[in-house]
């Protein structure tokens, strides 16, 4: 059976799609991008602001099925320009101290709302 999480703590979708979605013992998280949760603005004054709420965001789709990065087994980031990816790998290692889940990290020509990264996650319970 599926569940659908949502929270206010993280962006609500801009589309047809939810935060996150349970099946059994697998939560799998959509894309987030750096939507401020509180205003809707973009958070892009900085590559590392961006990166840094892109990660904020999943933390609290993972918190509202008492969940955190330990329950991480996979991600994508998806990257508008791979010249940018020693920057982001360096925040996104700061979220994943030890044990990191596999992932994948590829540029892609365009990203939703034109930002410069989105990072989508599979977790398990």
């Amino acid at each position: 059976m599926k569940k659908i999480i949502e929270t206010k703590q993280a962006p609500a979708p801009i589309g047809p799609y939810s935060q996150a979605v349970r099946v059994g013992n697998m939560v799998f998280l959509s894309g987030q991008i750096a939507l401020n949760p509180e205003n809707g603005t973009l958070v892009m004054n900085t590559l590392e602001a961006e990166t840094r709420q892109v990660m904020q965001n999943i933390k609290a789709v993972l918190a509202a099925e008492n969940l955190d990065f330990s329950n991480v087994v996979k991600s994508s980031i998806f990257l508008k320009n791979m010249d940018d990816f020693a920057e982001v790998n360096s925040i996104y290692g700061e979220f994943f101290p030890e044990n990191p889940p596999a992932r994948e990290c590829v540029q892609v020509a365009r990203l939703p709302k034109d930002v410069n990264v989105e990072i989508s996650i599979i977790a398990v319970v």
